[in-house]
């Protein structure tokens, strides 16, 4: 079974855009099904033919349960227009700091305005840099699940501001 070991948080200014890599991936995805127990996602990869359908334990926290499958482009994007809510759509960044890779998603359309950076770890108590443009932790809040984006956008939050 795969386990992914991500931290989410907020982004605090443009700093970060100093060390992120050149040419970031613009990204559509689609939730298909949301239950208490798993989430199940399209992704497609604008201007590259590239797409992945993803099933991800849906639980709070760092770890969960991932499983992710290339797929047919045609398929994938014959797959966005079952979405559950909105369609998700972001820019990810990558930007190195001291050994790790942040992946930097600014979000477009629904959610447009909203910053989040994630980083993958080995183990959930693994030691990392906090690099200054990071902001408030938000891994245990689920308004900021791109699940919940779909379902919730930040647009419809109230003031933005948390």
């Amino acid at each position: 079974m795969a386990i992914e070991i991500e931290r989410k948080f907020r982004v605090a200014g443009d700093a970060w855009r100093a060390v992120a890599e050149a040419g970031p991936k613009r990204y559509r995805q689609a939730y298909l099904a949301i239950s208490d127990r798993a989430v199940v996602r399209v992704r497609v990869e604008k201007g590259a033919a590239a797409a992945w359908l993803c099933i991800k334990e849906h639980k709070v926290g760092a770890a969960r349960a991932e499983f992710e499958y290339p797929v047919p482009t045609a398929d994938a994007r014959a797959l966005l227009r079952l979405a559950t809510g909105e369609v998700v759509e972001k820019y990810r960044h990558l930007a190195h700091v001291d050994g790790h890779v942040w992946e930097v998603d600014e979000f477009l359309g629904a959610n447009a305005g909203l910053l989040v950076a994630e980083i993958e770890l080995g183990t959930e108590d693994e030691s990392f840099s906090r690099p200054d443009w990071l902001g408030a932790e938000v891994t245990r809040d689920e308004r900021y699940y791109n699940a919940n984006l779909a379902m919730t956008p930040f647009r419809d939050w109230e003031a933005n501001s948390s």
